[in-house]
């Protein structure tokens, strides 16, 4: 059983919204990730899915997207992407598929080590708004870190939507924040192929840091462990 991650798979099956108009790069996407994805995952692995699934702004248009991830193989393990408008009841998404969980304010597991995660928030720029979305977004987090410390996992892995770090900016709560638990690794996307430069895939303050953005992998699943 081994563990991969790919995010960013801004699927449009119940909506119309084509990622070709981002670039030819994008055409057909979704194709190249079920052929990769079914190419190398086996049906008892695990993928990490760090948000941005669907475009449908209600479940009814992102569950044809939903779907076409549940038929791919793999157990499925999702955080919330800032353009994922149809995320609303977690206990109703957690009741539809039997090898798809998705987290919020909880963790998941593989093997020794806690899933954990939330979808993060790029920084506090001084707006009301912001510092509130910032603060709970905090707060999801450090609930998911702490049930996995409940549960005993003595090894974590999280996954973020917008990285807490980059070359260029910093969420100095949520890095603290990461250093305060036995975290190994941190998953991310939200940056595409055009900023990659700005990424860090890498160790940084004892974390190893993985961009997963489905573009930015060439649509092919990274695999974590």
């Amino acid at each position: 059983m081994a563990l991969y991650a790919i995010g960013d798979l801004h699927l449009s099956f119940g909506t119309q919204k084509p990622m070709d108009v981002f670039g030819e790069l994008w055409n057909k996407h979704y194709e190249k990730i079920e052929f990769n994805w079914n190419d190398k995952i086996k049906k008892e692995d695990i993928v990490l899915i760090p948000g941005d699934i669907s475009w449908g702004m209600k479940l009814s248009e992102a569950l044809p997207d939903l779907d076409f991830v549940h038929k791919l193989n793999g157990k499925k393990i999702f955080i919330k992407g800032n353009h994922d408008y149809w995320w609303g009841s977690i206990t109703k998404l957690n009741s539809l598929y039997n090898d798809m969980y998705f987290i919020q304010n909880t963790c998941s597991g593989y093997q020794d080590y806690g899933i954990c995660g939330t979808r993060g928030w790029i920084s506090i720029n001084g707006e009301e708004q912001d510092e509130k979305i910032y603060k709970r977004e905090l707060l999801r987090l450090k609930m998911s870190l702490d049930l996995a410390i409940k549960n005993e996992y003595k090894k974590i892995i999280v996954m973020m939507h917008y990285p807490p770090v980059t070359k260029i900016s910093k969420s100095i709560e949520f890095l603290d924040l990461l250093s305060n638990y036995p975290v190994e690794k941190l998953i991310y996307g939200h940056v595409h192929n055009d900023s990659k430069e700005i990424c860090i895939n890498g160790i940084y303050r004892n974390i190893e840091y993985i961009c997963v953005s489905c573009d930015i992998i060439n649509f092919n699943p990274v695999r974590i462990l």
